[in-house]
């Protein structure tokens, strides 16, 4: 397996290129349809949002068991239909832990965990909150930030991780290591094209003063919102245009035109016609951990699997019930417990 290196950003483009990446892997009337379909929801949240605005309230904040142990701050955002946290969740609050940092556990479920869970969560976290489910993740964040910040001061890191991945199976360490050797900044996993190149939000690291200073302002300006689009826009993919905007270093572990550059022929065949060129996976940007999964998994080291890849697969992608066989079969056990948990 290669050494993890970090790789910047590409260089944001305008035009036809980032409009045409919904198209990627869509006819282009299934593109359409689905073009109508967000600009609905757009415009119908628009309109609701103004009436009736949105109002995130806390249902519980308590301290957790574990003791401080650094300068180092992660917020960890959960849901799960009925508020229970798997065992695989509980690991990557372990896991996360390990790496060196104190641990905001922040959950989204309609219903706080039940006890057991509770304890479980609490022995793993400097401090746990139960919170409405307004904002999706951003919001979870933001509301987290607010609570944590204003007892921790300001951390020399902030992790920003939620239970929307499956794993780890293979090591965290390195990955983080990687993040610390890159300096100060704004880093991440996997990169993504889609819509301009930014960095995807399951686990972000800013790292040095200006980093974490612009990652709690960010936190702190976002606004909730009905529409989901609109929460991308503003939070994921806003926050790594804010951070280039200021000047702030921005890599990714598993860069976008690194992952393409080792699609094998069998893959980009499943991707169709349209990716017979590789150049390609420019024009039509894909998700990282939808499209190319397998390549991410196999060849670069990358230690998840999207939870709504193997859950719903969206993308009627070939393949995506072969998962079990790149993992060892505790590994693989651990997550069908968890997706279990998930329901249907």
């Amino acid at each position: 397996m290669p050494p993890y290196t970090l790789s910047e950003l590409a260089h944001p483009e305008g035009g036809a290129p980032r409009i045409l990446h919904g198209l990627a892997a869509r006819a282009p009337l299934t593109f359409l349809r689905r073009a109508a379909e967000v600009a609905f929801e757009i415009a119908q949240a628009a309109v609701l949002d103004r009436i009736a605005p949105l109002k995130a309230g806390l249902r519980e904040v308590s301290a957790g068991e574990a003791p401080r142990q650094g300068r180092s701050l992660a917020l960890y955002l959960h849901w799960s239909p009925d508020g229970r946290v798997s065992p695989m969740v509980l690991r990557q609050l372990a896991l996360w832990r390990e790496a060196g940092f104190d641990l905001v556990f922040v959950t989204n479920a309609p219903n706080r965990p039940p006890e057991a869970d509770w304890a479980a969560v609490g022995a793993r976290c400097w401090r746990r909150i139960h919170r409405e489910n307004v904002g999706r993740d951003f919001g979870g964040w933001r509301d987290a930030a607010a609570v944590a910040l204003a007892e921790f001061g300001t951390p020399e890191e902030l992790l920003l991780a939620n239970d929307s991945v499956l794993g780890p199976f293979l090591p965290l360490a390195p990955l983080v290591e990687a993040w610390r050797a890159g300096g100060h900044g704004l880093f991440g996993m996997t990169e993504s094209e889609g819509g301009g190149p930014h960095l995807q939000s399951y686990a972000l690291l800013a790292r040095g003063e200006a980093a974490v200073t612009l990652l709690a302002a960010h936190l702190a300006a976002f606004r909730d919102s009905r529409s989901k689009w609109r929460v991308v826009q503003q939070g994921e993919i806003g926050l790594s245009r804010r951070a280039r905007a200021a000047g702030l270093r921005c890599a990714a572990l598993f860069g976008y035109a690194r992952l393409t550059a080792l699609v094998d022929d069998a893959t980009r065949a499943s991707l169709g016609p349209r990716f017979e060129n590789a150049e390609a996976f420019a024009r039509y940007p894909l998700n990282p951990c939808h499209h190319l999964w397998r390549v991410l998994v196999a060849r670069m080291g990358f230690p998840y699997l999207k939870t709504e890849l193997i859950r719903r697969n969206p993308g009627r992608l070939p393949g995506v019930e072969e998962w079990p066989a790149l993992m060892p079969a505790e590994e693989a056990a651990l997550i069908r417990e968890h997706l279990a948990m998930m329901g249907p």
